[in-house]
């Protein structure tokens, strides 16, 4: 059975973007040799990428037009993605799949996946998927900064979640890598 990992830079007081959709300038605060080899990684440890629609929207806008030709862009517009959204019916983004039923089709391919599924940003989604129980892994690059307002990556109202730290690495540039497994004390 795969895991089910939820992959995110969030900033020190949890913002996963600043005020405005895809306001992202904090990530520059954190990027270095660290994330670039993660990022790497992520491409021959997964079995897919899951975004919700939104997510989506951005990463295929980007990685479908960037001038940047190295391993990140191949895996990112190679791997299978699957995107959650309930008004968007079909893409043409390669290797993708659309679904509206995310719960069901998350819970069959952790049955069939040889991988991990990563979930990228997509913070509604990661909390559609955390109260069904579904996410295995939480892995968060604490940026150095608090923004003082923006798009917190965890919602409020949520029922308590207990988490185990299994590994924490700090990048030359400050940041700290967390990796939680879910669920457990």
């Amino acid at each position: 059975m795969a895991k089910l990992c939820i992959w995110n830079l969030v900033t020190l007081d949890g913002y996963f973007e600043g005020e405005e959709k895809w306001d992202l300038e904090f990530h520059g605060r954190a990027w270095g040799p660290e994330l670039a080899a993660l990022s790497k990684e992520f491409g021959t440890t997964t079995e897919m990428l899951v975004f919700g629609r939104v997510t989506y929207e951005g990463m295929k806008a980007y990685w479908t037009t960037t001038e940047e030709d190295d391993e990140v862009k191949g895996f990112m517009n190679g791997l299978p993605k699957l995107i959650a959204s309930r008004t968007v019916t079909a893409s043409d983004w390669n290797n993708t799949t659309v679904t509206a039923e995310i719960v069901e089709d998350i819970r069959r391919l952790k049955q069939t996946a040889t991988k991990p599924i990563r979930v990228f940003g997509s913070a509604e989604l990661c909390n559609t998927l955390l109260k069904a129980g579904l996410v295995d892994e939480i892995m968060l690059c604490i940026v150095p900064v608090l923004l003082g307002r923006g798009t917190p990556f965890f919602k409020p109202g949520r029922d308590k979640t207990a988490m185990k730290l299994v590994n924490s690495t700090t990048t030359a540039r400050g940041a700290t890598i967390l990796t939680y497994e879910v669920g457990k004390d």
